[in-house]
């Protein structure tokens, strides 16, 4: 990773980074960099790309919600990580649990919780709409998030099953999503929530630009969703 562009987007964000979570940052980059080797996690391993793509582009968005403390927080396909790992890195007492349906990712984030001595961390092996009917998960979590690449209609039934009433959905999306949105307020509405702002964020050190969608749970989910994968396409 490239340290000065991680430390300077923190700080144009209002963070300063501490010496223990910049060497948190660089073993979680050198792990990614590492077992990208023998399995697919990430076609971003440059330094650069690697700070500002996974790093700030994960962590820019929280800056825009209050998530409280010791909140119980699911990061819903997961992946390498992403935002999930990077947000625990600079709030240890968030309560998180990584989803993600492929056992080999779970497995890396395993070892990075290990290396990063991580409390409060849970990791899943299991498909969204399975785990949103698991009564063990749902309706369990103050905060979902996601940086998956779902449309936000297929993205709010895997999430919003998992929230408790008033718990709050922050779906990462890039910039232009005026269709997507009026394609899920119906559907949203149905799984017991509703939209309640959408925020803009710059990433720093970049031209990217993120929108950060932000769904509220009202209302108990009904029990037919999540339904099965299939019925959700």
């Amino acid at each position: 990773m490239n340290k000065e562009i991680l430390r300077s987007g923190l700080l144009e964000l209002g963070y300063n980074l501490s010496q223990k979570e910049e060497q948190d940052f660089e073993v979680y980059s050198n792990l990614l960099v590492e077992w990208n080797e023998k399995m697919n996690l990430t076609s971003i391993t440059d330094p650069d790309g690697i700070s500002i793509k996974h790093f700030l582009d994960s962590i820019a968005p929280i800056f825009k919600t209050e998530i409280a403390k010791d909140s119980k927080v699911i990061d819903i396909g997961t992946g390498a990580g992403f935002p999930g790992v990077p947000i625990k890195i600079i709030r240890r007492d968030l309560d998180f649990t990584y989803l993600d349906s492929l056992n080999k990712r779970i497995t890396f984030l395993k070892e990075v919780s290990k290396n990063l001595g991580f409390e409060k961390a849970e990791f899943v092996h299991g498909r969204a709409e399975e785990s949103g009917q698991n009564k063990n998960m749902r309706e369990k979590y103050d905060f979902a998030v996601s940086r998956a690449v779902a449309p936000l209609k297929i993205l709010s039934e895997y999430s919003i099953p998992l929230l408790k009433v008033g718990g709050r959905f922050l779906a990462f999306k890039s910039f232009e999503i005026d269709d997507e949105v009026l394609d899920a307020k119906s559907m949203i509405g149905n799984l017991g929530a509703k939209i309640i702002d959408i925020k803009e964020v710059k990433i720093p050190n970049s031209d990217l630009v993120r929108k950060i969608v932000i769904v509220e749970k009202i209302k108990e989910t009904p029990k037919q969703f999540p339904r099965r994968a299939n019925k959700i396409k």
